[in-house]
């Protein structure tokens, strides 16, 4: 942070706001919110001392900012789990690359990238355009998009890219709803539910990878169980918290991601109608409805080592 950007202390009013962000007001509509935060100024001191960082500039630099470290463990034990690594939906979740630090989050991006190739993504594409049209069909008549279709879409497709039989996919909705819902909310009530889901969805995933081991397929989950990159392998336990992730993360996020981008389109039609008959402008569409309404709304809290910054309040 430069001198010309001062730190606000406004514990209160920052506090109260987030809190706001947090609860149903934020979830409904964040917007006026993040108006009245970037309003305190570029940083603002919460009531717990943390830095919330407001501003797009000073966002972009500090997300880049490898001095800058996850420690999921402190977000944990403040909520009352410092045991969290006992707890199958915690462990699952906060021991997955989502959340870790090079080198251990460098190693395992590499070795799922050689997995995850072009070839691979390319391959998939007639599966995908099958998938969507027979959601289509299936959605036709009804009123319920998210349901029929934004909800089921993305677990259908990260299933096939996974190798997830087609007749088991329908229940790693409802598991992988349960188990990130850790992400959101540390309540018992929750965890003991993310648990249960965590350990079915992690001795499924662990079943499957041994079955891939022995009788390999064009699958991700076969090409993971197979990598290996100068010695060094994805661990029994890597592999299943890989895959777990990979349908978690990615049906959520897609979710969201259809959800928003119709409502954005429902309320601006001239854009819709311009999709409609210009087919190239499709990815840069997608990139767009990820900016203007994204289904990602925070980041992990990062943590500086004494010393990194100086910062005057």
């Amino acid at each position: 942070m430069s001198a010309d950007e001062p730190v606000t202390s406004a514990a209160g009013s920052a506090g109260e706001l987030l809190a706001a962000l947090a609860g149903p007001e934020g979830r409904a509509d964040p917007y006026p919110l993040y108006d009245r935060l970037r309003a305190l100024g570029p940083a603002v001191v919460g009531p717990d001392g943390t830095l919330v960082v407001t501003g797009y500039r000073q966002c972009s630099a500090l997300v880049r900012d490898h001095r800058l470290r996850k420690a999921p463990e402190l977000l944990l034990t403040a909520a009352g789990y410092p045991a969290w690594r006992d707890r199958p939906s915690l462990r699952l979740m906060y021991t997955s690359i989502l959340v870790l630090n090079p080198p251990a989050h460098t190693r395992l991006r590499r070795l799922v990238s050689a997995a995850f190739t072009v070839r691979r993504v390319e391959e998939l594409r007639p599966a995908v355009a099958r998938i969507v049209a027979e959601a289509c069909e299936q959605i036709a008549g009804e009123t319920d998009f998210v349901a029929g279709f934004a909800y089921p879409l993305p677990v259908t497709v990260i299933g096939e890219l996974l190798g997830i039989p087609a007749a088991d996919r329908p229940m790693f909705q409802d598991l992988a709803r349960d188990w990130t819902a850790v992400l959101e909310k540390l309540s018992p009530v929750a965890v003991d539910r993310a648990d249960a889901a965590a350990s079915a969805l992690g001795a499924y995933l662990a079943d499957l990878a041994e079955h891939r081991r022995a009788h390999p397929a064009g699958d991700l989950i076969s090409a993971l169980a197979a990598a290996a990159e100068a010695g060094d392998t994805l661990t029994r336990e890597e592999l299943v918290t890989m895959a777990a992730l990979l349908l978690a993360a990615g049906f959520e996020t897609t979710t969201g991601l259809l959800s928003n981008g119709l409502v954005a389109l429902l309320a601006h039609p001239g854009q819709a109608a311009r999709l409609r008959t210009e087919a190239g402008l499709a990815a840069a569409a997608v990139e767009e409805l990820l900016r203007y309404d994204s289904p990602v709304q925070i980041l992990s809290t990062r943590t500086a080592p004494a010393g990194v910054f100086s910062v005057d309040a």
